[in-house]
């Protein structure tokens, strides 16, 4: 039987995106069936006015990508994966994130969904706010599964949801099935909550 597995993401997320190739690699080795759920920066950091400045306008940025997934998630699921493929790639593996400011993405995410071959009019929910209900329903999803305190992604393994696993680099192969392993293991385990560790690097998209 398929290990089933619900993915929140917010597209702009460095630590995120490398937990969802490991999830990519994971269903090359193991019998697992993933559904991607999106999730939102924006709403998540929402009223943290102790934020530094910059990281606040990054935030701004955020919003158009989730938006676009929340469309996608509505009227075409089956090409979430894809468009989550598409523009996680040209925002991390080909630079184009860390971008600031409300808009900041608009480009990128019409050439996605041109590539794609999706509605060019998905968009225009970019920069407006037709589709936050629904956005912050979904986000809430993954806040009531996993609790407070937390960020992107969201995984949850069976009956439990989890922040993490935070990663700087993709397992591959086998190994990415055995770090699958563990975490099905811990997330099983009623009593386990939190495995933490001070972060010593960035993250990399290339090892």
């Amino acid at each position: 039987m398929s290990e089933k597995v619900t993915f929140w993401f917010d597209a702009t997320c460095p630590f995120c995106w490398i937990t969802s190739r490991w999830m990519k690699e994971v269903e090359q080795v193991r019998d697992v069936q993933v559904q991607w759920v999106p999730m939102s920066l924006g709403v998540l950091n929402e009223g943290r006015d102790e934020l530094p400045e910059a990281y606040r306008e990054h935030i701004k940025a955020a919003w158009g990508p989730a938006r676009v997934a929340t469309i996608i998630a509505l009227q075409a699921p089956d090409r979430l994966d894809d468009y989550y493929t598409a523009i996680g790639t040209k925002l991390h593996n080909e630079g184009q994130g860390g971008q600031s400011g409300f808009g900041a993405y608009d480009e990128v995410i019409a050439t996605t969904l041109d590539e794609l071959g999706l509605d060019p009019s998905f968009a225009q929910v970019a920069n407006t706010q037709d589709v936050d209900k629904q956005m912050r329903e979904f986000h809430q999803q993954a806040m009531d599964a996993v609790g407070n305190d937390v960020g992107t992604p969201v995984l949850k393994l069976g009956d439990a949801a989890f922040f993490g696993p935070v990663l700087t680099r993709i397992p591959k192969g086998e190994e990415a099935g055995k770090l699958f392993d563990a975490s099905v293991t811990l997330g099983n385990y009623p009593h386990f909550f939190e495995l933490k560790r001070s972060r010593t690097e960035n993250p990399r998209f290339d090892a």
